[in-house]
């Protein structure tokens, strides 16, 4: 696993010793995150048949819950949906002469609570598209269910996700083999949970989709939270098991995020023990939440680097 500091590739151990002080901001070749035309999208495909497994509808009506102040720049505003019971998927698929024939599910993030839809999800997948892939947006179940762990909704959800879409490769032109899932904040630890837990679905098979793996060929995290341990920065999540088989992964976080910097660092390092193929970018700043959206902090550079190691290590030759 190789870290960029100072400009210069060297062993992530090496790296965390010099406390990550920097990170050099080289121009890499990727597409703007809003150009390219995409050639279809499609509306909204329910992933359960019927109710969704658990629902036991008390859960309020899905809305809108970004709260806008009078005068407010409207660049600002961000789709903020709440109260989902009713998961599905959403296909952006890229222009035909662009198509790559890769598949990415997108998860955008909101705490287990709120899903920012626009911020990371729509654009995201515009983005993807931009760059030849085909994108899959999951509006995943929000809030989190009482009485049990704030991802196991959302968690059967991704999983169902992953084998819907391989089921119906063929159908929206992607291959079976390239089909891997991205994730914002909360969403990114929904995308470390559905890359290490795919040995066991988290629900009964419903039909022949399930028939499928619903293990991701690949994975990205961009800000993840929740991959630490509450009491020890040090050790990941009890949830999350990391193997060998677990995805190639790419990782984007900032030293000034509140989720903390460890919560990165910590899960690449358990990916780096099982010797799992990792590019990871830190960045001086950033903060946290601000998705392709351009910003005042190098950050927002993280698209063209993730379109390198697309291009790179996932795209076919």
């Amino acid at each position: 696993m190789k870290l960029q500091i100072l400009g210069f590739s060297i062993p992530l151990l090496i790296a965390l010793g010099l406390l990550l002080s920097t990170v050099c901001t080289e121009a890499l070749a990727g597409e703007p995150a809003n150009e390219g035309k995409r050639e279809d999208v499609s509306q909204p495909i329910p992933l359960w048949n019927g109710v969704a497994p658990g629902e036991k509808g008390d859960i309020g009506e899905e809305h809108d819950a970004f709260k806008s102040e009078p005068n407010a720049d409207p660049k600002k505003r961000i789709i903020l949906l709440s109260n989902v019971t009713k998961p599905t998927i959403t296909v952006y698929r890229p222009e035909k002469e662009k198509d790559k024939g890769v598949g990415v599910i997108v998860c955008p993030g909101g705490g287990y609570s709120i899903l920012a839809y626009d911020l990371e999800g729509t654009e995201i997948c515009k983005w993807f598209n931009s760059v030849g892939v085909t994108a899959f947006l999951l509006k995943y179940r929000v809030p989190s269910r009482k009485g049990l762990e704030k991802h196991t909704a959302s968690l059967q959800d991704a999983q169902r996700a992953v084998s819907m879409v391989r089921s119906r490769a063929k159908e929206w032109g992607v291959a079976p083999n390239h089909i891997g899932i991205l994730g914002f904040s909360a969403g990114g630890h929904l995308t470390a949970m559905t890359s290490t837990t795919f040995d066991k679905r988290s629900y009964t098979a419903v039909d022949d989709s399930d028939k499928e793996s619903c293990r991701p060929d690949f994975s990205m995290l961009i800000y993840p939270a929740y991959l630490t341990r509450n009491d020890d920065l040090s050790k990941i999540a009890p949830e999350l098991t990391v193997t060998a088989k677990t995805p190639p992964t790419f990782i984007v976080m900032a030293q000034d995020d509140p989720v903390k910097v460890e919560c990165a660092l910590t899960y690449a390092m358990a990916l780096q023990h099982e010797k799992v193929p990792i590019e990871m970018h830190i960045y001086p700043k950033g903060g946290h939440g601000y998705g392709l959206r351009e910003g005042n902090f190098i950050a927002t550079d993280w698209p063209k680097r993730a379109a390198r190691w697309l291009r790179n290590e996932i795209l076919p030759k």
